[in-house]
């Protein structure tokens, strides 16, 4: 079973988050919610989210990939606390797939992960990735990085992902009761 780590910070973006999780769990992935800090995790939208433990917990060899949602201030929360950063490296040391969406892709490029690859993020931040390919396609895979747009991209995005993760027949069969418009 593929196992995946969703790191929850104060003012996470709620529909980047949940449906990600919500996707991923559908397609039997092992998907850990956990929060920066103890407690539950408030969301830009005043949404508190029980994650279901805490980033201490987690150990980055038993992950298959690492998913960034954006909103702020919750980018910029996980771009500063220093265990989600040493996740990220471990991951991508290991050749696995780092994912973010919305304002969440400063994270990855702030650890020079996004340096020369093609990537997209919320139009609010493309100015933070100069050292990128910018593209607006809604979501961007380059390598075992992928990046989307905005909460209006998640489906894509979490689609996309469970599609990396556990193949398109998985994928398909998801969205068969799902329903999401996707291509």
């Amino acid at each position: 079973m593929k196992s995946v780590l969703i790191p929850l910070a104060p003012g996470f973006e709620e529909i980047e988050a949940l449906t990600v999780i919500d996707i991923l769990r559908r397609g039997e992935v092992n998907v850990i919610v956990a929060g920066i800090m103890g407690g539950p995790v408030e969301g830009r939208s005043r949404i508190q989210v029980i994650p279901d433990t805490t980033l201490e917990e987690v150990n980055p060899d038993d992950l298959d990939m690492i998913v960034l949602p954006g909103g702020q201030p919750g980018s910029n929360h996980l771009r500063e606390d220093l265990k989600v950063r040493a996740i990220i490296k471990a991951l991508a040391e290991k050749d696995k797939y780092t994912a973010a969406i919305c304002a969440a892709p400063t994270v990855l490029s702030s650890l020079g992960l996004l340096d020369g690859k093609n990537v997209t993020s919320h139009p609010s931040v493309e100015k933070d990735l100069t050292m990128t390919n910018y593209t607006q396609d809604r979501v961007v895979i380059d390598g075992k990085v992928v990046t989307s747009r905005s909460p209006g991209t998640a489906m894509e995005f979490a689609m996309t992902l469970l599609e990396i993760l556990c193949g398109k027949e998985v994928m398909e069969r998801v969205n068969e009761g799902v329903l999401a418009r996707l291509g």
